[in-house]
């Protein structure tokens, strides 16, 4: 549990940007993004700030250790500190799964108190690694003030759900970053449009999303499944990158710079296409930290075909503990082997796009299915579900309710680049040029304001990365 929006918005955020911006020296700036980083973090799970400061303290000395001369002795400490890092995550993430599985294949009981998963502990785990990679390959120096290196890993807008940052990414900014003003609007313009496609949209289209796919055998035909698919695969969209765009804006108000994690992925041709615009910065991560190193396309397609399957294994098994999402994972893989296969990126420009949004939405079904079963059962009825009684009629036209289709129109014309060709299509016109900013900010403060009377009504509103 992190703060309620509104106690975060009206009373955490003012207050940390008030004190971050009046102290001028870079040292108190980060002493307090340190600890209102952990204070975020701690406010209902106090007890994982501990393995917050732990793990930062093993990769700290990790990195360390990697300023040892002999070739031998570096590399043992990688492989400890890479040990470490994921021993931390298949513990708190996975060990539910593992004893799970051995005691489905034979038929034990072997038993596990709950274990708790600690918020965004597949994201930070991921920058750590990033960090001791990168020190032993020598692409980045050594941080030697611990203090600066717990920012970089504690760093609270970015930290329970990404974007993956990298050490070199922030590395300078750490120490050195300047603040103005217009800067600081433009991250608060940033991240009320993140806050709004979150609260207005994803929230909106969540309720159709959520009344499908729990709804009980029977109640669903082939109308209300295509009506709850297609707005799961909006709420994930929005969603996550409202929640990316209001990390990069909070990131902008105190002076660093993340990289971008989405590029309008349901415009993508190819479902190859579709992983250089989705979550891009894990899509990097592990091309970078597991695709190259075990060979990437340089030993043959077999070896290549290979690696890519291991990768999106791996891409599955990330999301959760659930075979669900490692199915997930695998049937985006063998869609990119068809790819190098088939003559699929010959076609024409709008049946690829189709192609990769039928793909997106069947696979997100088996990804926000709580059993891959029932995942299974919902694409079914979206293809042979042709029953029209009145039950499963009544339930489908509870559905569309007038909130629901605003919101869903809304979310199409915000998932493709509409928005950001008419902006440059009106920046072009003289008048329209000097008013657009005034503009812009002003639809954007109603936006927080629509936002937060939304938010006071319905509560708590956890985003879906946060379970990951």
């Amino acid at each position: 549990m992190v703060f309620s929006s509104l106690v975060f918005l009206c009373i955490f955020l003012p207050i940390v940007l008030i004190l971050h911006h009046a102290i001028p020296k870079p040292a108190w700036r980060n002493a307090i993004l340190i600890i209102t980083s952990l204070v975020f973090y701690a406010y209902g799970e106090p007890i994982y700030v501990i393995l917050v400061i732990v793990s930062t303290i093993l990769n700290y000395l990790v990195g360390l250790g990697m300023e040892a001369k002999h070739p031998l002795a570096r590399k043992w400490i990688l492989a400890i500190g890479v040990m470490i890092n994921l021993g931390f995550l298949l513990f708190f993430k996975y060990a539910g799964l593992f004893v799970d599985t051995v005691n489905d294949i034979f038929s034990l009981r072997i038993a596990i108190g709950e274990i708790a998963l600690p918020i965004g502990i597949s994201f930070y785990t991921f920058q750590s690694i990033s960090y001791i990679v990168d020190v032993y390959k020598r692409t980045v120096d050594v941080q030697k003030n611990y203090f600066n290196f717990l920012l970089f890993i504690s760093l609270f807008p970015q930290k329970i759900a990404g974007p993956i940052v990298k050490y070199h990414d922030i590395a300078v900014q750490i120490t050195d970053r300047t603040i103005t003003v217009a800067q600081t609007a433009r991250g608060m313009h940033r991240f009320i449009i993140g806050l709004a496609k979150k609260v207005l949209i994803a929230n909106s289209v969540a309720v159709v999303a959520n009344n499908v796919f729990e709804a009980y055998a029977g109640q669903v035909n082939i109308l209300s499944a295509w009506a709850g698919a297609l707005a799961y695969m909006m709420q994930i969209y929005f969603d996550f990158s409202g929640y990316t765009d209001m990390a990069l804006g909070l990131g902008t108000m105190f002076g660093f710079t993340f990289k971008e994690n989405f590029d309008y992925p349901y415009g993508a041709t190819t479902m190859q296409d579709f992983w250089r615009k989705w979550h891009m910065t894990l899509s990097n991560w592990f091309k970078e930290y597991l695709y190259i190193p075990l060979g990437g396309s340089r030993k043959g397609k077999l070896r290549t075909s290979m690696n890519k399957v291991i990768v999106f294994f791996t891409t599955g098994f990330w999301h959760g503990a659930e075979w669900s999402f490692v199915v997930w994972g695998l049937i985006h893989g063998a869609f990119l082997l068809l790819e190098d296969f088939l003559p699929i990126k010959k076609l024409p420009v709008l049946v690829k796009r189709i192609y990769v949004l039928i793909v997106v939405c069947l696979t997100f079904v088996i990804f926000r299915a709580d059993t891959l079963s029932e995942g299974v059962v919902l694409i079914q009825t979206m293809f042979i579900g042709w029953q029209f009684e009145t039950m499963q009629m009544s339930f489908f036209v509870r559905q569309m309710t007038p909130m629901f289709l605003l919101a869903m129109l809304a979310a199409i014309l915000g998932c493709v680049p509409f928005y950001r060709k008419a902006l440059v299509r009106l920046e072009e016109i003289k008048l329209t040029k000097a008013i657009l900013p005034y503009l812009s900010y002003a639809g954007a403060y109603m936006f927080l304001i629509v936002s937060m009377l939304s938010l006071a009504s319905d509560g708590y509103n956890p985003f879906i990365y946060f379970r990951f």
